[in-house]
């Protein structure tokens, strides 16, 4: 009698084991009733009937996916390696479990090809200078594939661009070249307003014979700064003209 308490004990135990479920705030548990779809329960506590139900437990929490590195070859002939980072959710558990055989995997597929096919249609400038445009279009694209299936896609951003050797070398030749073409431009506007500033002052000078006096005055004063310097001052040829003209008298 006791063995049959027991048996019974321990086939209601098991009944109550497998027929209690208990998901967390971020998951849900899409039961199947006979292979029908029954639709999403949770979060917390809740019975299923065993033999009967089937339960496939969904997380809801944004899942960071990493997109392998991908040969991609740009609208400039240019091949590199890129990969990338998306991040979606599960906004429809029901959609997650019955329109896809496995959500994770379908998503890192279609980010995959996407990410190919659009930086195909970017020169490699613009691979490496317009991201925040591409992972737009990125995001776009895989999110309106992944819809049917209940995934919301948050944000998909290009991680690296590796580059040949080879096409390092030469974009660093191109970013001295236009250094070296820079540092040209800015010292010949420099020498321009000097230049041009000088012609001023020649003008200014040429009007005022006194202002050359003065620059002549101010520069013997820095030059008597300077310790144990001989000074030599050019004797006026006015002056000369003077005593001419006193001798005469």
């Amino acid at each position: 009698m006791y063995t049959a308490v027991g048996a019974i004990v321990a086939v209601l135990f098991l009944f109550l084991s497998s027929a209690v479920k208990i998901v967390r705030e971020y998951e849900r548990g899409v039961i199947f009733r006979l292979g029908r779809l029954v639709g999403p329960k949770g979060p917390g506590i809740f019975l299923i009937i065993p033999l009967i139900d089937k339960m496939v437990r969904v997380s809801l929490r944004t899942v960071t996916l990493d997109v392998p590195p991908q040969e991609v070859i740009t609208k400039d002939n240019v091949s590199a390696q890129v990969n990338a980072v998306l991040f979606f959710r599960v906004l429809d558990p029901n959609d997650a479990v019955v329109q896809v055989q496995n959500y994770m995997e379908a998503t890192r597929q279609i980010a995959m090809t996407t990410l190919r096919s659009v930086l195909g249609g970017f020169e490699l400038d613009q691979v490496l200078g317009e991201r925040d445009k591409i992972n737009l279009q990125l995001q776009q694209i895989v999110d309106e594939q992944t819809d049917p299936w209940g995934i919301k896609v948050k944000n998909m951003e290009i991680k690296d661009v590796k580059l040949p050797t080879d096409m390092q070398r030469a974009i660093a030749r191109q970013a001295e070249a236009e250094r070296e073409r820079r540092a040209k431009v800015i010292n010949a506007e420099g020498e321009l307003q000097a230049a041009t500033k000088l012609g001023e002052a020649a003008a200014i000078i040429e009007r005022n014979p006194a202002a050359l006096q003065l620059r002549y005055l101010q520069t013997l004063n820095a030059i008597s700064a300077e310790n144990a310097s001989t000074i030599v001052f050019p004797f006026p040829i006015e002056l000369f003209e003077w005593l001419k003209l006193a001798k005469k008298d």
